[in-house]
């Protein structure tokens, strides 16, 4: 075991070696009696030690830094206390309590350090020290008979006023008349520092350590009486303030009793203060009069107050009839649409339409724009560019998966956290009562038992009603009519017809090929460039390698996905210019590059048929990404009659098989088959790209074309395109989303398109560089749709069943004929 050295090498003045134990901010005093928490181990082997061997005594020694968790030699004072253990308790955590009793002063010499010290010291290794006694000096017996009367004194008065020192104690104390004894007594119930506390241990003169034990003892009486003066203060001034809100209650009451309800607090003054600035109708300032007059009469802690304030805020944050400034120039508002979009010639006139009118009159009813067309072709950048033109600010709000009808109307004040709805919650962060609104998304929103929101924005955006729109929250009129309100939506199917009627709906169709280069070439490279931290000379893609992520790497009908591809290419050029160490460098990315950055093509570049095949027709669907093309699949086999639909159908779609089929059954003598022919063979008509979700109104000659292919074996011209919808008597009738079907059949390198003959009229909104390179074929029947589909030296032998003279085939493409030389 490893031993502290002696300090005296005397037997006759050293006591036994006892063990040691280190104490933290604690000094241990003769004749006290201390309890004190052991947790470390080496102090616990200690007092084990002193237990078994040492006839209970052990020596304690206070540490002069009581961080330490494993104190050196040096690290101790010299003087401490043997102590005797009374009472030991080990307590569940690993601690044990011990009650000691110091017996008398010791010192110790820490300058020969640990004996055999060669590295760190275990956790229970605990020194061993061999201790001297302390005698006490010589003390004069009058001026210590004085000092002892003095601290008997001062003592009492201290127990008056510290009542955790008990009476029975202090009559001990008060008992000893020896000053030594007397001081160390008194030093463990007095709340002075240990530093203080072990200069007075080592105090070998009774006289002086019981004169600096008086003084400390005079400072804890000053001390004490100041506490006790301080919580006096404290509590008369607690009294006065329930006494100042009692007087005030009683003062509210006498108020209202007499009828005199001002004398408002400093809040409610601000609050008037705000209202008297605040433009707003008439009837609303008087709701909130009322409001406010309410609140004067609500104690500050009650929670309807706050209830009541929030809604007065509410009131005088709006921008009730707070307008900006707006631009009329016409020329710049042109001049900003045409830097900020590319194309898009229809959205844009309709806007200056706008702000022309507006110019030539003071007030207009906010229009209400619905801005239609695919992801990605610039709907909502298209609104915040109206916003710049106008010199308005821009507001956004998003509604898809609104379900509640509270979120546009808000929730009515009876609710806990009752809010306006989010119209209202918007122009309170713009501040402004005119600005553009753009509603996202308005096609995506749904209802369930919480209400149905669409049918709340009705009152929004009809510009008959929105000049008086009531929020449940607010439940006063806001006017709304002077919000510019745009509305976007990828498709109108799911929008509700009442809804649509409130709206000026724009299509925003799919962009060329051509427009697509120009765009990405005056707005997408440079963002990029910009973006990714390059220079405008670091990178250059040319006009070949865009149309080849154009027709490659994308297939949509906006720029989104061209946008995102452009950004990889920027994205690996600004790694090449990093690990090169050149940031000067100019990379040149041509189309045989393209491969190494963008990896392999994603797309092929058309994807009709290489071949005419019997039973397979190119149709042509709008879907919410613009115009795709449609393949449509018959195969025949033996069979019973049974009719098969795969490719995930909608009901409208499997509703034009079957029309499709009777058509043919109907006309079976005219096409030579035989009149039941259907009771042989099974059918199965299957539309590729299954997991996708196919239906709608517009695939109806698409597959009389397929099952009339299949049954005749008369391959389908495979350069050939078709779309329209079509009747138990072979009427072909119109269809929606033109312009995006002829711009997927441009994508795809159809040649022709057959489409219903009363959409000729759409063909104004189709760009002519599609026109030039389609043949435009309309068509009335199902009889002029085979004719100029199926693929056959005489159109006219489809029809061998009857004489050529009693089908009207002949008279239908003499038609047509006239309308293609017109059209191409």
């Amino acid at each position: 075991m490893t031993n502290f050295l002696t300090v005296d090498n005397d037997p006759r003045s050293a006591d036994v070696r006892l063990p040691l134990m280190s104490l933290r901010e604690v000094v241990m005093f003769p004749r006290s009696i201390v309890p004190l928490f052991v947790g470390r181990a080496a102090s616990v082997k200690a007092i084990e030690t002193a237990l078994g061997e040492h006839n209970k005594k052990i020596f304690l020694v206070a540490q002069r830094t009581p961080e330490q968790e494993r104190p050196m030699p040096d690290d101790l004072y010299e003087v401490g206390t043997v102590s005797k253990i009374l009472q030991l308790l080990r307590l569940p955590d690993g601690t044990i309590k011990v009650l000691f009793e110091g017996l008398y002063r010791a010192t110790w010499s820490p300058a020969g350090g640990f004996d055999a010290l060669d590295g760190d010291l275990e956790d229970d290794v605990f020194p061993m020290a061999d201790v001297e006694r302390i005698v006490d000096a010589g003390l004069d017996s009058a001026d210590g008979e004085a000092l002892v009367r003095a601290t008997h004194d001062a003592l009492e008065e201290y127990g008056k006023i510290n009542k955790k020192l008990a009476a029975e104690t202090i009559s001990a104390i008060t008992s000893l008349t020896n000053p030594g004894r007397l001081a160390d007594s008194v030093m463990p119930h007095l709340k002075v520092d240990y530093v203080k506390k072990q200069a007075l241990l080592e105090e070998i003169d009774p006289s002086k350590r019981l004169e600096e034990t008086f003084a400390l003892l005079q400072g804890e009486i000053e001390i004490a009486n100041l506490e006790k003066k301080i919580k006096t203060r404290v509590k008369d001034q607690m009294e006065s303030n329930q006494k100042e809100y009692y007087l005030n209650e009683q003062l509210k009451a006498i108020n209202k009793e007499m009828g005199r309800e001002e004398d408002p607090n400093q809040e409610i003054v601000e609050i008037e203060k705000r209202l008297a600035e605040k433009v707003m109708p008439d009837e609303n300032r008087e709701k909130a009069l009322r409001e406010i007059k309410k609140l004067k009469q609500i104690p500050p802690s009650s929670a309807e107050y706050t209830v009541v304030r929030n809604y007065v805020d509410w009131i005088l944050d709006l921008p009730w009839n707070v307008c900006k400034e707006t631009s009329l120039n016409i020329e710049e508002a042109r001049a900003i649409l045409e830097e900020d979009h590319f194309g898009l010639q229809k959205p844009k006139k309709r806007i200056l339409e706008y702000l022309a009118v507006q110019s030539l009159v003071d007030t207009m009813k906010g229009p209400i724009l619905c801005l239609v067309g695919p992801p990605g072709v610039g709907k909502t950048s298209l609104s915040k560019s109206v916003a710049r033109a106008t010199g308005r600010e821009f507001v956004r709000l998003s509604l898809g998966g609104v379900r509640d009808e509270a979120e546009i109307r808000g929730h009515r004040r009876t609710y806990v956290g009752a809010l306006p709805g989010k119209i209202i919650q918007s122009l309170k962060r713009v501040e402004f009562n005119n600005p553009v609104f753009c509603l996202d998304e308005v096609d995506k929103m749904s209802m369930d038992f919480r209400g149905d929101p669409s049918a709340a924005m009705l009152e929004v955006l009809d510009p008959e009603q929105n000049y008086s729109f009531n929020d449940h929250y607010l439940d006063m009129d806001y006017d709304l009519s002077k919000i510019f309100f745009i509305t976007t939506a990828n498709s109108l199917h799911s929008i509700p017809l009442p809804l649509q009627d409130r709206m000026e709906i724009i299509q925003l169709p799919g962009y060329l090929e051509t427009e697509k280069k120009q765009i990405a070439k005056q707005f997408l490279v440079p963002k990029q460039i910009e973006e990714h931290g390059l220079k405008p000379e670091n990178l250059a893609i040319s006009d070949n390698a865009l149309m080849e992520i154009i027709r490659r790497y994308t297939r949509e009908a906006g720029v989104r996905n061209l946008e995102r591809e452009i950004a990889a290419v920027a994205r690996k050029s600004a790694m090449k210019l990093v690990e090169d160490g050149d940031l000067e460098q100019s990379l040149k990315i041509t189309k045989q590059k393209l491969p190494k950055l963008l990896g392999v093509q994603k797309h092929s570049y058309g994807s009709k048929e290489d071949a005419p095949q019997v039973g397979v027709t190119t149709g042509l669907a709008y879907t919410q990404l613009g115009g795709e093309l449609l393949m449509v699949e018959t195969a025949l086999m033996p069979g019973n009659g049974k009719i098969e639909i795969t490719g995930k159908l909608g009901d409208v779609m499997q509703e034009s098989v079957k029309a499709a089929l009777s058509y043919i059954r109907s006309r079976s003598d005219l096409f030579g088959l035989k009149r039941d022919f259907y009771k042989q063979i099974d059918i199965h008509v299957h539309v590729p790209e299954g997991a996708i979700p196919k239906d709608g109104p517009s695939a109806g000659i698409t597959l009389g074309t397929t099952l009339a292919s299949a049954l005749l074996n008369i391959p389908v011209n495979n350069e050939l395109a078709m779309t329209g919808e079509i009747t138990l008597r072979g009427r072909v009738l119109p269809i929606g989303g033109l312009r995006e079907k002829l711009l997927a059949a441009h994508r795809g390198l159809i040649k022709t398109v057959l489409i219903p003959k009363e959409n000729t009229k759409d063909l104004k909104d189709v760009p002519k560089a599609i026109l030039r390179d389609l043949t435009i074929i309309p068509v009335e029947n199902m009889d002029e749709v085979l004719a100029h589909a199926l693929v056959c030296a005489d159109p006219k032998s489809i029809f061998s069943g009857k004489d050529a003279e009693e089908c009207p085939i002949s008279a239908s493409l003499m038609k047509t004929d006239e309308v293609i030389e017109q059209t191409h």
